[in-house]
């Protein structure tokens, strides 16, 4: 159980600088893990039941008491019949061994379960029956001890004035005699010091030792619950709320964490909690409380969570009759908000509906018009290349003729008719019609770059184009490319190529019957982008 006190040290040491939320939550995350320490616990008691048997077997009277008070002392604060069970075996033996030492032992530790289940009368008895003259000084603190806190705990329960003022009293006389018992510097001693000021009212003095007790000593998880729910007990007394809340879900961790069933941190904290209207919270931890007091069978602490739960039940109820009230006049409100919206949505679907049809209208509007923009451009950059090659096509032609007059006129009027044939045979009309083919070529692919790779996507691979080393186009690519400039008559094409127009025809036929795109094979051609 070392590791608990550990993590307890550590959150006593950094969580109040964060307020109450943060403790709850921690105190949360260990209630999800509470199946868990209480199936830790069940290990350990059946760790113990093995002993147990092995001593039944092979085992003296000795060894099966001892057996039988371990086994008490693991249910003490956890299970009350399991724990009455064992400790009336173990007083069985400790008769048959004739120890009265034992039998005063066994009597104090009934006399503790009796009173942590309610049952005082019986308590004190049992109590009563012992001589403490012949005790041991541990079983004196022991006896003393237990009395005191049947007293104070009959006290808390009778809530009387006229009684419990007496039952305070023979308390403070008990635990007066218990310190009598103990070294000062044990954790018996100041769990036992503490709740002698606490009980005498004297608030500060008990925060002061409870507060020296948990920074001086080494606690085990069942002291630092009671040291932290009483300190939480005592900040709630005083005022401080916060604090109040704090140490006491300390205590109902530290609960947790050991699987102690008869404790009233939980209680105390759900009461805290309601006072400052936490009432969800409050709710649930008085339900585990009682959940706690039923299963230890704390007959005491159920008659007094049941005087506080019908409280926290009746204020939750309350809270929730608000809310509901309150969300129904939400749910009314939201339902004219819905009407109003659903009303505005058709206005606004319908206003949408009309701008959408202009918007598309536009966006088409808009699309021809790129359109036509983009083959002005290409006719504009088409013109400026043509119109700037046949202007210097055309004053090379004229400037050639111009020789070509002079110098068959100077020829002629010298009578040098040879030299005038000559000079005509050096006129190709073949070289001037390739020239010519060449320029615009070269022109037509410097507007469209990627055409002979745009054309050659149109065919299946065994039909694509491959144009020969000297060749910029061929005479069918040459035919499209005119196509794709707008020349698109077929008498033109063929003057231009000096073919027939039966040539061209058949060009044009054969050259689509190849391609992926028979039916729209001239919009594709159109399709291919200038520079």
């Amino acid at each position: 159980m070392r590791y608990i006190s550990v993590f307890l040290f550590f959150i006593t040491a950094s969580i109040f600088a964060n307020g109450h939320e943060e403790i709850l939550k921690k105190l949360e995350n260990e209630l999800d893990n509470k199946e868990y320490y209480i199936q830790q616990k069940y290990k350990k008691i059946e760790i113990l039941k093995k002993g147990l048997q092995k001593n039944i077997v092979n085992g003296g009277d000795y060894s099966l008491y001892q057996s039988y008070i371990l086994l008490f002392n693991e249910y003490r604060s956890f299970k009350y019949d399991s724990a009455y069970y064992y400790l009336e075996n173990a007083k069985q033996k400790a008769i048959k061994l004739e120890k009265e030492e034992l039998i005063n032992e066994v009597a104090i530790n009934e006399g503790f379960i009796l009173l942590s289940s309610g049952l005082f009368k019986e308590a004190i008895d049992i109590l009563n029956d012992i001589n403490p003259d012949l005790l041991s000084k541990e079983n004196k603190f022991n006896y003393y001890s237990v009395k005191a806190r049947t007293y104070y705990d009959l006290a808390d329960y009778n809530k009387d004035h006229r009684f419990s003022i007496n039952y305070i009293q023979k308390g403070n006389k008990y635990i007066n005699k218990a310190l009598s018992y103990v070294d000062k510097n044990t954790n018996e001693y100041w769990t036992t010091e503490s709740l002698r000021r606490l009980k005498q009212q004297d608030l500060k003095g008990a925060e002061f030792a409870f507060e020296y007790w948990i920074n001086n000593y080494d606690l085990s998880p069942k002291y630092y619950g009671i040291a932290t729910s009483s300190l939480g007990y005592i900040y709630g007394e005083r005022g401080y709320t916060e604090k109040a809340i704090e140490y006491l879900a300390l205590a109902a961790i530290s609960d947790v964490q050991s699987a102690t069933k008869e404790t009233v941190a939980l209680r105390n904290l759900a009461n805290e909690l309601y006072e400052i209207n936490d009432l969800d919270s409050a709710n649930k931890y008085i339900h585990l409380a009682m959940d706690d007091a039923t299963f230890y069978n704390a007959r005491h602490r159920k008659i007094q969570i049941s005087s506080i739960l019908p409280i926290i039940e009746e204020a939750q109820m309350h809270k929730i009759e608000q809310q509901n009230s309150l969300l129904s006049k939400i749910a009314i409100l939201l339902g004219v908000l819905v009407i109003i919206v659903i009303v505005f949505l058709f206005i606004i679907f319908k206003q949408l509906k009309v701008r959408n049809t202009s918007k598309k209208e536009l966006i088409a509007s808009y699309d021809e018009l790129q359109k036509v923009n983009m083959h002005l451009r290409e006719a504009d950059a088409i013109k400026q290349e043509y119109i700037t090659y046949f202007i210097q096509a055309t004053s090379g032609f004229i400037k050639k003729i111009d020789r070509l007059q002079k110098s068959t006129r100077q020829k002629l009027i010298a009578k040098k008719t040879d030299e005038i044939l000559t000079v005509l045979n050096r006129y190709s009309v073949k070289k001037e019609r390739s020239d010519l083919f060449k320029n615009f070529d070269e022109i037509f692919l410097k507007l469209f770059p990627t055409f002979i790779t745009d054309f050659n996507q149109l065919f299946p691979e065994e039909h694509k184009y491959i144009l020969k080393k000297s060749e910029l186009l061929n005479t069918e690519l040459r035919l499209f490319a005119l196509y794709r400039l707008g020349i698109q008559d077929s008498n033109q094409i063929a003057d231009f190529l000096e073919l027939s127009v039966a040539t061209i025809y058949t060009y044009k036929t054969r050259i689509k019957s190849k391609s992926n795109y028979k039916d729209s094979f001239e919009n594709k051609i159109m399709e291919i982008k200038t520079i």
